[in-house]
């Protein structure tokens, strides 16, 4: 088998567990955490994307990775993580904005994960590093719809009360 097929079953599978997890074990969870703390949960894995600077390193990526993925992707996670850590900060304390943030991060951090994914080329030169794109993204990608989907829809007057509650008492969100 050639590696891009290898490349796209590996991805395909993790897609699959990492969509099953959510469904099965993430969303009941998420259903009883406000919003905030649901969106500080599920941006929670992103603040490790620095780890997609490794694209930069030789030795770990074969010599001839194209700099036209190389840079791109490995500073679209680490700008990725930079907004994913501050949507944290935000969320933690309450602070207005917040969701904005959010916003921001994962639309950032979306297009970040699309642009490199749709370079299949750099696929067999990635060494090393293979695991990012077949076991990590697809965890990503799979918490980035979620927060999307958490983003625009509407929270109940219970969990919004609970969230103010939270944010006056200066304990951040509870459970954290």
């Amino acid at each position: 088998m050639d590696p891009l097929t290898i490349f796209g079953l590996q991805l395909i599978f993790s897609l699959i567990v990492w969509g099953l997890i959510a469904k099965w074990v993430v969303t009941p969870w998420l259903a009883t955490q406000s919003r905030h703390q649901a969106l500080f949960w599920l941006t929670l894995p992103h603040v490790s994307r620095h780890v997609g600077m490794v694209f930069l390193v030789p030795g770990i990526v074969m010599q001839g990775l194209p700099d036209s993925f190389a840079i791109p992707t490995a500073y679209g996670d680490l700008i990725s993580a930079v907004l994913a850590l501050l949507a944290l900060g935000a969320l933690r304390t309450g602070r207005t904005g917040a969701l904005v943030l959010v916003w921001i991060f994962n639309i950032v951090g979306t297009v970040d994960l699309v642009l490199a994914l749709s370079h299949a080329d750099a696929v067999p030169l990635i060494g090393a590093a293979w695991y990012i794109p077949t076991f990590w993204v697809p965890l990503l990608l799979v918490t980035h719809v979620m927060i999307f989907v958490r983003l625009i829809k509407k929270e109940s007057s219970v969990k919004a009360n609970n969230v103010s509650r939270v944010a006056v008492s200066g304990s951040g969100i509870q459970g954290i």
